[in-house]
């Protein structure tokens, strides 16, 4: 039987706090301050919902976020306890009341990643629980063997009425084509428009991975700039009136690196341009889930005057990076080029890991994640922006991102941020290296990554850079 918890929470409703983030903070400074040592048990969500006063599912949020940052533990049927390894305690002296909580960390690094979301956050429990039903069904001698490699035609279904509906799309599920991550798409996308000699349109500053892609393919890559709301599209045009553009690769939602949006006036001009050059977008939606404002912008490829585009879609930011399942949508002419190629080098993609994330789709698990995950990271690059104006108010100029999981910041005065990258790997912080998204000369800017790292770390990376700008 659980033991009673003899804590008081005490929950500030009028708080822009989530009031399940408020019960997370409050378990997690009972553990930091030994009220709760590894092995207490929690009541139970009915219990503790009634104790707080508050919905049971708002309870089981504040538990999952818990779990997922590896505070707590569920074992089945005997309920939720302090985790026994992670986070480790460690007692400064007999003396002293308060415990220190230290999270391991093995390389020893503080890293401001390129954006990528926090594993911890991972809805893993349901995922594993629908790997397991799927080899416990009777039919399950099924999915062992061979499937189309355009990828599970009932995942197909669901990831078109997803765009259709969330996206303002369409499209039919035979425009698809199921990938092991977005860079696959890229790279299949590459080889069914590209040969040769052909030139193609990218961002700079921009996603390198991608352009290694078209070039593997045989293109030329053509520099456009940036601007504040997105490529500079008098480049773009007078790019077309005198090359045999091929392709533009564009990442217009939340521009990869800047985080900046493409304009609509701009995105209708571009359309115009590739209607009238016929050569083909392709737009990168790497990060749609994380938006914080009223309602996501819809994607280029939503327009239904545009004739030539590929689309590309991930699930990896979704769920975790080392799930690998991306997407790809266009013509159904170029979706049959794309699965010729495919089969190639890939029979077929992991049949059963999209019949368990159409699982949670189906159940509404993957819809309730991203929900948690949005209030979570909204938190979060809040609190970013607190620290930048805090301690980089005079030292930075950058706009607050209406979405995505990165910062873009750029120094006011004259520096060396190749120099500045090298001083902050050398105390154990490792940020993007500049050259990994600027063409030719060193674009001076910083992307700074912020959704999995505590507020503890970011408030030390961020001192760290402004002793240094």
């Amino acid at each position: 039987m659980l033991r009673p918890w003899p804590l008081q929470i005490h929950l500030d409703k009028k708080s822009d706090k989530a009031i399940y983030l408020q019960i997370a903070d409050a378990v997690i400074d009972a553990i930091k301050t030994g009220k709760l040592v590894k092995g207490n048990a929690l009541p139970g969500s009915r219990q503790l919902a009634e104790l707080l006063k508050v919905n049971r599912n708002t309870v089981v949020e504040a538990l999952d976020v818990l779990t997922a940052e590896g505070w707590l533990i569920t074992i089945d049927r005997k309920g939720t306890f302090v985790t026994e390894s992670l986070p480790k305690i460690s007692h400064s002296s007999e003396n002293e009341k308060e415990q220190k909580v230290e999270v391991e960390d093995p390389k020893n690094f503080l890293v401001f990643d390129d954006g990528l979301p926090d594993s911890r956050l991972a809805p893993m429990n349901d995922l594993a629980r629908a790997y397991r039903e799927l080899f416990s069904r009777k039919s399950r001698w099924q999915i062992m063997g061979y499937s189309s490699e355009l990828g599970n035609l009932e995942f197909r279904k669901s990831i078109a009425q997803m765009l259709n509906f969330k996206r303002g799309m369409s499209i039919f599920h035979d425009q698809i084509c199921i990938t092991r991550g977005s860079q696959m798409a890229m790279y299949l996308a590459s080889h069914c428009i590209l040969k040769s000699g052909d030139f193609v349109l990218v961002e700079n500053p921009g996603y390198k991975p991608a352009w290694e892609a078209f070039e593997n393919a045989g293109a030329t890559l053509l520099p456009v700039n940036i601007e504040s709301d997105g490529l500079d599209i008098d480049q773009v045009e007078k790019y077309v009136q005198h090359k045999n553009i091929k392709a533009i690769y564009v990442t217009p939602h939340h521009q990869f690196p800047t985080t900046v949006t493409l304009s609509l006036k701009k995105r209708l001009k571009l359309i115009e341009l590739s209607n009238q050059y016929h050569f083909t977008i392709i737009e990168d939606d790497y990060d749609n889930e994380f938006h914080f404002g009223l309602r996501p912008i819809l994607p280029i490829s939503s327009y239904s005057g545009l004739k030539n585009y590929i689309y590309i879609g991930t699930f990896s930011k979704i769920v975790a990076p080392a799930l690998r399942i991306g997407y790809l949508v266009s013509s159904h002419e170029n979706v049959l080029k794309i699965g010729n190629h495919r089969k190639i080098i890939d029979v077929q993609g992991d049949n059963i890991m999209e019949e368990a994330i159409l699982s949670l789709i189906n159940e509404g698990k993957i819809k309730r994640h991203l929900k948690k995950a949005n209030l979570v990271y909204k938190s979060k690059r809040d609190f970013f922006e607190n620290l930048l104006d805090q301690y980089l108010k005079d030292k930075i100029t950058f706009t607050k991102p209406e979405g995505g999981l990165a910062f873009w910041i750029v120094p006011k005065a004259d520096c060396n941020v190749l120099e500045i990258f090298e001083k902050l790997k050398s105390q154990g912080i490792q940020i993007m290296s500049p050259n990994r998204f600027s063409f030719d000369e060193t674009i001076k800017g910083f992307r700074l990554g912020y959704a999995s790292l505590s507020e503890k770390q970011m408030e030390e990376g961020i001192i760290a850079l402004s002793k240094l700008l």
